[in-house]
C-alpha cells in the first residue's frame, strides 16, 4: 500500500484519533508518540483534512481580516474610483 492509498483510506474515527494522538503525545493506550510519530501523524491529519473538510475546519486556519485602508476615515466607499493623495509623516 503507497502513502496515497494509506491517506484515502482513512476514516472519520481515524481521523479524530491520529488528532487526538498529536493534541495529547500519546496514543489512546497511554503510550507516547515518538517525535517521529507525531511528525506522520500530524502529516496525515492535515492531508485528511485538506481532502474532506472546508478549509475554515483545517487544523491552523486563521480567519482573515476585513481589510482596512491606511489613513482613511472612511471605510465604505470604493477605493478603485478615487485617487488620494499619499500622506507623508515625519
Amino acid at each position: 500500500m503507497d502513502l496515497q492509498q494509506l491517506l484515502s483510506s482513512l476514516t472519520p474515527e481515524i481521523y479524530q484519533n491520529l488528532k487526538r494522538a498529536v493534541e495529547l503525545g500519546k496514543w489512546p493506550d497511554g503510550n507516547r508518540l515518538s517525535a517521529e510519530q507525531r511528525q506522520l501523524c500530524m502529516q496525515a491529519v492535515i492531508a485528511y483534512e485538506h481532502k474532506h473538510l472546508p478549509p475554515d475546519q483545517h487544523t491552523g486556519y486563521i480567519p482573515p481580516e476585513p481589510h482596512t485602508f491606511c489613513g482613511d476615515d472612511e471605510h465604505d466607499h470604493d477605493h478603485a474610483q478615487t485617487d488620494k493623495p499619499i500622506k507623508w509623516v515625519e
